[in-house]
């Protein structure tokens, strides 16, 4: 069997590419289920490395590495920008106005072409005791996201097990954020249009006052739900978009606000729905208006698998040793590798990119600048615990 100094000495072996990779990929971001220059790069090297792949429609791939027979596991990198500008001075930087890789997957799509070349050579050597399944999903950052075509396309039939990691730019590089059971909170999107008779703002008591309606829906459904939620779900709606008129003395006849309901509990997420659109119906009611609502379920929480989260813990310590392991708190933040998780046993990874001593980034800014050495830390990551779960 591979053992980690070998596949580590593939990644080393590879470390430039890996490199030169993720800059062309941080370059040339992509929007969700646009990705095809992306998944043309991710190709190129996958045929580079003799490694067998089959191209998902549009974009997105899932490759494979090992011998027929054995053990699946199923490992996992998402491949989408997000549409925000690059404020970096990187040469690297993005070219494409209005689009950026600021959630780290470029780092994750390199890592995981690390980690196909690099057990594909050691195959080459020694045969591996597993099949590994390498998943490049399109999609992530878009709600419902890539996971279900990827899921749609049956990548996961026969698969024991499945692996990710998830740049975590307030660890340090070297470090790897592990956690058991929930990692990751659960979102959802609420997209509420509102219509209504407009009119002159002089006499409001002849309109449906629209405005006036939005915003109680704006303060009112957050403050509702922090009543109706159990305190310890940790629900938390926020809005991002809010919209209405053009005239300061006209009362607009539509207008929409949009946002995310995040929460750590799963039960709760399962119930969020129908209490959600209860509440939106009964707090425009006094306004006369009506309600467009669109309500979509977007993931639940990422919740690690014991057992795998061990085999997690036992790649990391034989990669970058004992003390590389750091404590993971569970965030509001939502991942579709969460879809995955309800069919197979797996875990997720914090990866750690901020270099040690330097500043802190936050992820989905376009200031975000990770320490390059998290691409090979992936990469020998991602093979080692695919090995290890033989």
């Amino acid at each position: 069997m591979p053992t980690p100094d070998a596949i580590a000495k593939a990644v080393d072996d590879l470390s430039d590419e890996l490199r030169d990779l993720r800059r062309d990929l941080h370059a040339h971001p992509e929007l969700a289920w646009h990705e095809e220059r992306t998944t043309d790069a991710v190709v190129s090297m996958l045929e580079k490395g003799g490694v067998a792949y089959e191209r998902l429609n549009g974009s997105g791939v899932v490759a494979e590495v090992g011998s027929p027979g054995r053990p699946i596991v199923a490992l996992r990198g998402d491949m989408d920008g997000l549409p925000l500008e690059d404020t970096t001075t990187d040469p690297w930087r993005s070219r494409t106005p209005g689009v950026a890789h600021a959630c780290g997957h470029d780092v994750h799509t390199s890592a995981l072409v690390g980690a196909a070349l690099a057990l594909s050579s050691v195959h080459a050597e020694s045969p591996l005791p597993v099949r590994a399944r390498l998943l490049f999903q399109p999609a992530e950052e878009i709600m419902p996201g890539g996971a279900h075509k990827v899921i749609d396309a049956d990548a996961l039939e026969g698969v024991d097990r499945i692996f990710a990691v998830h740049c975590d730019p307030s660890v340090d590089v070297g470090q790897v954020g592990l956690r058991d059971g929930a990692i990751t909170g659960a979102c959802d999107s609420i997209r509420v249009r509102l219509s209504g008779r407009g009119g002159h703002t002089s006499r409001p008591h002849l309109t449906q006052d629209l405005t006036y309606a939005l915003a109680a829906l704006l303060t009112q459904l957050p403050a509702a739900l922090s009543r109706r939620l159990d305190p310890r779900a940790g629900a938390s709606m926020v809005w991002g978009v809010i919209q209405a008129g053009n005239a300061l003395n006209v009362i607009p006849s539509s207008g929409e606000i949009a946002g995310t309901l995040r929460m750590l509990d799963a039960a709760a997420w399962h119930e969020a729905e129908h209490l959600v659109r209860t509440l939106i119906r009964d707090l425009i009611a006094p306004y006369g208006v009506s309600a467009d609502v669109t309500y979509v379920r977007g993931v639940p929480p990422v919740v690690n698998d014991t057992a795998c989260t061990s085999a997690l813990r036992r790649a990391v310590e034989s990669t970058l040793g004992a003390g590389a392991v750091a404590a993971a708190g569970q965030s509001l933040g939502g991942e579709d590798f969460a879809w995955y998780l309800e069919r197979v046993p797996g875990a997720m990874g914090r990866l750690g990119t901020r270099t040690p001593g330097g500043p802190t980034y936050d992820l989905h800014q376009g200031s975000l600048r990770v320490d390059e050495r998290a691409v090979d830390i992936g990469a020998k990551l991602l093979a080692t615990v695919a090995v290890d779960t033989a």
